[in-house]
């Protein structure tokens, strides 16, 4: 999974994909059901395809990342978007809840 954030700025992708060349991506919101295409130019970092584009996402948000290179599918990937730092990300952020209680209990004998 990928995590993203919800930015206008360009956001780089590292990918292993099936083959080294892509020239296009898609996003799908799986929330809204609708898919926004990207031209990119891709280039080889080692073992991974890498590439910089502003995509647009909302925080929260589950979408389905798939890389064409012309009409062959090379990866497919999920990505989520968070304004958290991901190392810090939980999914209560700023909402904790306690439970107060005064330990009663009842015995049957």
């Amino acid at each position: 999974m990928i995590v993203l954030q919800e930015t206008a700025t360009p956001q780089e992708f590292y990918v292993i994909p099936r083959e080294y060349q892509a020239d296009r991506i898609e996003i799908t919101s799986e929330t809204e059901g609708t898919t926004t295409s990207y031209d990119i130019t891709a280039s080889v970092d080692g073992y991974y395809l890498t590439w910089t584009e502003a995509v647009t996402l909302k925080e929260n948000n589950f979408y389905m990342l798939t890389v064409y290179n012309g009409a062959d599918i090379v990866y497919k990937d999920k990505i989520f978007c968070t304004n958290q730092t991901v190392a810090d990300y939980t999914v209560n952020n700023n909402e904790f809840t306690t439970n107060s209680t005064n330990n009663d209990y009842i015995t049957l004998d």
